[in-house]
């Protein structure tokens, strides 16, 4: 394959030497995905210190939707390294900042008057949410969802349902956070695919507020449009919406954490336009940078400024190279073409992926929107299949592609690659992935009798 390049074994000597010197000066806390160390990325291609070239499929964790190194991205920031690198925006303001508070007030969902702080990182945005959301209902709890993911801060990890890793050993966690479905129960999922109704979203709700937490007490749902790190899990139709309304009419603050979803990856610049809601609070990162750190709230204007005067801030929030970039990823993104690109791609590999779920038993699930795509390993028992899913993610290393896993049992393979990566690219990559799910089916024996 044209676009892929192995020279030496994987990991090649350059990487192991940089992963020794790794496992002396950087904690085991840190986790390393792959044993790669790369020296160059362009669009969709990675080139590491060894000179093999890879196809990447994970995009930085979703943080590059331009790709990497995006001309327009890397040119603003290059002017404003000219101009300035730092001032702190609480001190001495700058048009950046302004300027990007501006573009996502217009952009994001909802006709209503907004307001914008920005921040580093997504944790940093769920952080900001909940104090914001608590100053303005003068309430202390928050709910979120099963599987959802919101970061690796202390606000985080109470709304993050995942235990290990993220949250072993680091309690105890916030006080008042409560969790529901996601729609229907986890153990569910794969079994329970039909839309949900209004009156089914409000019983889920009113037992919740009956049994577990006051609805005049909660301040915050936090919820992703569409669920990352938890397995690229698409909500019932119809059960957002549901929730959107429960909230208003309860007077509680919606909040969709976009920072994965955001961004063009659904196919829509923001994942709730596809669900036909308007939130309150929206939380954008990853790729609102083009690969530099930077996240926003942004939000109805009359609960960004509950708040009082010092109440939100930090140092680098808003940094002036980081709002430069994200100027440049408005600009990428104001024709439709990246969006209509995102949309193919996700046909293209549901095309491709349904075809291997016939062949091969152990796919319980192909699902996602636009280019947030994803399949699901289990064994003959329907139990979640661990080993499928890191064979896979080996063979697509060992061939030259990067993949991710994802899930609360690691058994999804999840796919984040640029939106930019050419067809031809592209089309290598998913030739490894079929050839991988073979040898995968092969290895383990085809997990003979799983069922769908």
């Amino acid at each position: 394959m044209a676009n892929i390049r192995l020279k030496t074994e994987i990991p090649g000597p350059n990487s192991r030497a940089l992963t020794a010197r790794r496992l002396q000066a950087i904690p085991r806390g840190v986790y390393a995905s792959t044993p790669l160390f790369i020296r160059h990325a362009e669009g969709a291609m990675l080139e590491d210190v060894d000179g093999n070239r890879f196809i990447d499929l994970g995009g930085g964790i979703g943080c590059v939707n331009v790709g990497h190194r995006n001309s327009r991205v890397v040119s603003a920031v290059r002017a404003q390294l000219d101009a300035f690198l730092h001032l702190c925006f609480q001190v001495t303001g700058y048009e950046g900042y302004v300027a990007v508070a501006e573009k996502l007030n217009q952009l994001t969902p909802g006709s209503f008057a907004k307001k914008t702080f920005l921040v580093n990182s997504g944790a940093e945005a769920v952080e900001n949410a909940v104090k914001i959301a608590r100053a303005f209902t003068g309430r202390p709890a928050v709910l979120s969802v099963e599987d959802g993911f919101h970061g690796r801060t202390l606000v985080g990890m109470s709304l993050t349902s995942k235990t290990h890793p993220y949250k072993e050993g680091f309690g105890p966690f916030l006080p008042d956070v409560y969790r529901i479905p996601y729609g229907v129960p986890a153990n569910a999922r794969l079994s329970s695919r039909g839309p949900m109704t209004e009156g089914q979203v409000a019983e889920l709700l009113d037992q919740t507020f009956r049994r577990v937490v006051a609805a005049e007490s909660i301040a915050a749902v936090v919820v992703e449009p569409v669920l990352g790190e938890g397995g690229f899990v698409v909500p019932p139709a119809g059960f957002l919406p549901a929730l959107a309304k429960i909230c208003r009419e309860r007077g509680i603050v919606f909040v969709a954490d976009e920072v994965q979803t955001g961004f063009g990856r659904t196919g829509e610049l923001f994942a709730s336009s596809l669900f036909g809601i308007e939130p309150d609070l929206i939380l954008t990162a990853k790729s609102l940078g083009g690969g530099m750190p930077l996240a926003a709230i942004t939000g109805r204007a009359e609960i960004m400024d509950a708040p009082g005067p010092g109440g939100l801030g930090g140092t680098f929030g808003g940094n002036p190279a980081c709002c430069a970039a994200a100027l440049a990823v408005f600009e990428e993104f104001a024709d439709g073409k990246l969006l209509a690109r995102g949309r193919w791609l996700g046909e293209e590999f549901q095309r491709r992926a349904m075809g291997w779920q016939r062949q091969h038993r152990f796919i319980a699930d192909v699902r996602g929107v636009g280019a947030m795509q994803a399949m699901e390993f289990v064994d003959a028992n329907g139990v979640a299949c661990t080993p499928a899913a890191k064979k896979l993610v080996q063979h697509c290393l060992q061939n030259g592609v990067l993949v991710l896993t994802a899930g609360t049992y690691d058994n999804v393979i999840r796919l984040l690659m640029p939106l930019n990566i050419s067809d031809e690219e592209f089309g290598d990559a998913l030739q490894v992935l079929e050839e991988g799910l073979s040898a995968v089916a092969a290895e383990l024996g085809e997990l003979a009798g799983a069922a769908h």
